[in-house]
């Protein structure tokens, strides 16, 4: 019995011994990874944990402060989550002021903005909002930038229609009412504006393809309107020709587009952001109307006329509604926001969350979104935030805060609307292309990326303050880890860039993949 028992506990600790073994061999071999060229100055945080236990597999400072990047999403998605809920849909009403008389209606139909992020302009047959994996609204940015097919307008048209379909004929303006929280402006690239009325997220897009050498490129652009006067000067170079492309508004409402695209490259993708997001989608909605045959006396203007002319909050509230448009469940938001990292989307988040507790602001929505971390087990003293998106400069959290988020949201019944739209390593979003077709690691992480540049004028050349992944990893035995990973403080330059920093990320992920 004795012999039996010493036995036993020979093997116990044969095992703990082999375990730490492990344990040490792995963190060794990440700790070298990251002191490697080119992250000599730069600063790591890491934790990897078992979902389940809580065990921690690997930390480097889990407890300090790091820019998060675009990984700030995981926090305002699942506070939208949860106080949102993923089958809420948001109900966009046509009203109208006045009566409605042989089909006349002597009085204004409003367009009342309600937390509908895409308004239609996105969905497919299936009822889902669809994406590509790099987006329009980084098209500035990111030369492959690419379109969805769905008509950025078809939410309009299918308003116009039930209109029409009610029996009116003629009403005297069509309004954009936008009040439902206090404009602001984005923590993140693309998009700046951050309004309650997005209409092909604010943008007109232009397509722009290479033809003969010497030969204009073709231009086409969406959503087409009379608000603006588009002229083309992109000329077809060589193919070894620099890419360049200009937009130049006049301010008087013609657009005018110049520069060189190389002949036999892809189509490329620009954007315009327009100026008033309300003028917009006011004469968006009027082209919209009178395409369905309802005559608007008022005419499409660059600019939402004079906002005293809508009735009170109260009294718009009280209108009868004439039709109305119904988004997809939110959990397709949080989809496109996790798979594509939309800054103007997830800028909106905390914005939406004050809205739902009658609140117009900001600041009151980052306290909501608090309320919700504080539930979550989050320490909120310890992280720091400036907005929904990520890119603020206020934007810090700690590895520790960071996998308690996540390690939270996993024991949610919503927790599969969460993972769902995390990006999946080698297959779609910004995760589409950090590792190869043959990495053992391909399909194997579900987590969001993150991404923040600053210049550095001084020696000319880009800074990457931060590059960061976070979400789910399954090992090779089929154990699932929960993980933060982040560097800050990386000089782009000598060959370095933001992808092989991703690559580096995936890298990480493929050892620890393999440990464990």
């Amino acid at each position: 019995m004795l012999r039996n028992l010493v036995f036993a506990a020979l093997v116990g600790w044969l095992s703990l011994v082999r375990l730490a073994a492990a344990e040490d061999l792995l963190a060794a071999k990440l700790n070298e990874f990251m002191a490697a060229p080119p992250y000599q100055q730069a600063h790591w945080g890491a934790l990897f944990v078992d979902r389940e236990t809580g065990e921690t597999v690997y930390e480097r400072d889990r407890d300090k402060l790091f820019a998060p990047a675009s990984v700030t999403k995981c926090f305002s998605v699942a506070a939208a989550l949860t106080e949102l809920g993923a089958e809420q849909r948001f109900i966009t009403p046509l009203k109208y002021t006045g009566k409605i008389a042989e089909g006349n209606l002597a009085g204004d139909l409003i367009l009342v903005a309600s937390g509908d992020l895409t308004l239609g302009g996105r969905t497919n047959s299936k009822g889902e909002i669809e994406f590509t994996n790099s987006d329009h609204t980084y098209a500035n940015f990111n030369d492959d930038a690419t379109l969805t097919p769905a008509d950025p307008r078809a939410g309009l048209n299918e308003l116009a229609k039930k209109v029409a379909a009610a029996g009116v004929k003629q009403a005297s303006d069509l309004l954009v009412d936008d009040r439902l929280f206090a404009p602001t402006e984005g923590t993140g690239s693309g998009p700046s504006r951050v309004t309650p009325i997005l209409v092909n997220d604010n943008v007109i897009d232009f397509l722009i393809e290479p033809t003969i050498p010497g030969m204009s490129a073709r231009v086409t652009h969406r959503p087409e309107t009379s608000l603006f006067q588009v002229e083309t000067k992109i000329e077809t170079g060589a193919k070894d020709a620099r890419l360049e492309t200009w937009i130049h508004d006049d301010g008087k409402g013609k657009l005018t587009l110049t520069g060189t695209i190389p002949a036999g490259r892809a189509p490329l993708t620009r954007i315009y952001e327009v100026p008033d997001p309300a003028g917009f989608a006011r004469s968006l909605m009027i082209e919209a109307l009178e395409k369905a045959g309802v005559r608007i006396v008022a005419r499409p203007a660059r600019l939402h006329p004079n906002p005293i002319m809508l009735p009170s909050r109260e009294e718009t509230a009280k209108l009868p509604v004439l039709a109305t448009l119904e988004s997809p469940p939110f959990a397709e938001n949080a989809r496109l926001i996790l798979k594509v990292s939309h800054n103007l989307h997830a800028s909106t988040l905390p914005l939406l969350l004050a809205a739902k507790h009658g609140q117009r602001t900001l600041a009151e929505g980052m306290q909501r979104q608090r309320d919700f971390l504080l539930q979550a087990g989050v320490p909120v003293e310890t992280i720091s935030f400036g907005g929904g998106a990520g890119g603020s400069r206020a934007d810090f959290v700690t590895p520790a805060a960071t996998v308690q988020l996540l390690r939270y949201m996993a024991s949610r019944p919503d927790f599969a609307a969460f993972e769902r739209g995390l990006p999946s390593l080698g297959v779609d979003g910004t995760l589409a292309k950090v590792v190869g077709a043959e990495s053992p690691v391909r399909e194997k992480v579900h987590a969001k990326t993150g991404t923040l540049i600053w210049e550095n004028t001084l020696n000319g050349h880009p800074l990457l303050n931060s590059k960061a992944l976070a979400g789910y990893l399954i090992t090779a035995k089929g154990r699932t880890l929960v993980f933060a990973l982040f560097v800050n403080g990386v000089q782009l330059r000598d060959g370095v860039d933001v992808k092989r920093v991703g690559r580096d990320l995936g890298k990480l992920c493929e050892l620890v993949y393999a440990e464990r």
